[in-house]
């Protein structure tokens, strides 16, 4: 294995000589280094002295007892002030560690729960808890479930009801999936959708590989009713924006679909037929619990609830 680095070289440089090269080059004298290391002049010349014989290179030159930094020591001087910005990083990080406000809560979810029950529950939780601090990763399944099994954020929001390995799975919202039509269309004066009401309906689909999708188009092959399939989509929110310009009907789930509904020229509808829909909470066994896990479990429930109630208004 080969490499350019001197082992025996970076063992005897030491925090202490880069220290005093970065004062050097801050304060822009001996005599102003050792002011900001508390030191004396002496120490900080024979330090810097040092580090020059260590290095095999001089850093300064001496011109009438001061210092002039060099090509070389302009050039170590811009690595060390990314290498101290960084410590200064960890410091402050550190810092804040201790103080409540300063811990962030990191919450892995669905792109559509990122977008209707999340935004909803923060928004209980701050009333709450007005400093907490959140951090929201939307992403897909599998990859969802692999990350919360590897235990790398404090809560997730999945769509499965079972829990990934090294999780436990709270579920939060059972609903079935609901039809979204323009407000101006025809069906929107029926309260429920049959299976035949789409028999010839422009139709906004999910993705092919969407378990949803599946779903659906399960139910209407059993039931041999054909619809005009144009579009499709991966994302639920596309969907509702799709199907708000006119260019189909749609089943999503309800939470995405209440969200787009908020626009005035989205109709929701129930269904005749079940397909159900689910929203966990995936908790993390083996990472240590932050005190912002609870509450905000209570705001997700919470959330879930007034979700559920929303929809019975439809009926």
């Amino acid at each position: 294995m080969t490499g350019t680095t001197d082992f025996p070289l970076a063992h005897r440089i030491t925090h202490r000589h880069i220290e005093v090269f970065r004062a050097v080059m801050t304060a822009g004298s001996a005599t102003g280094a050792a002011d900001l290391l508390h030191s004396s002049q002496p120490t900080v010349s024979r330090e810097l002295a040092r580090l020059e014989s260590l290095l095999g290179y001089a850093l300064f030159e001496r011109v009438q007892g001061r210092l002039r930094a060099n090509a070389r020591a302009l050039a170590l001087w811009d690595e060390v002030q990314r290498s101290w910005q960084g410590l200064e990083r960890v410091v402050d990080r550190a810092v804040a560690l201790g103080r409540s406000d300063a811990v962030q809560l990191a919450v892995l979810c669905l792109p559509a729960l990122a977008h209707a029950l999340l935004p909803g529950a923060a928004a209980r939780l701050m009333q709450v808890q007005p400093h907490a601090r959140l951090s929201v990763t939307p992403q897909e399944s599998p990859l969802l479930e692999e990350w919360m099994s590897a235990q790398r954020f404090d809560l997730g929001l999945s769509e499965q009801t079972t829990a990934p390995p090294g999780t436990r799975a709270e579920v939060l919202l059972t609903l079935d999936e609901v039809a979204v039509l323009p407000t101006t269309h025809a069906l929107a004066s029926q309260p429920v959708l049959q299976l035949a009401d789409f028999a010839g309906q422009p139709f906004v689909s999910l993705s092919a590989d969407d378990p949803y999708r599946r779903l659906i188009d399960a139910r209407f092959a059993e039931a041999d009713v054909p619809r005009t399939l144009r579009m499709e989509t991966h994302s639920a929110a596309a969907v509702c924006a799709m199907v708000e310009h006119g260019l189909g009907l749609a089943i999503v789930n309800p939470l995405t679909a209440l969200t787009a509904a908020a626009s005035g020229r989205l109709a929701l509808r129930r269904l005749a037929f079940s397909i159900p829909f689910s929203v966990s909470a995936l908790l993390p066994l083996y990472r240590p619990p932050l005190p912002e896990v609870a509450p905000m479990l209570d705001a997700l429930r919470a959330e879930a609830a007034d979700v559920a109630r929303r929809l019975e208004d439809l009926a």
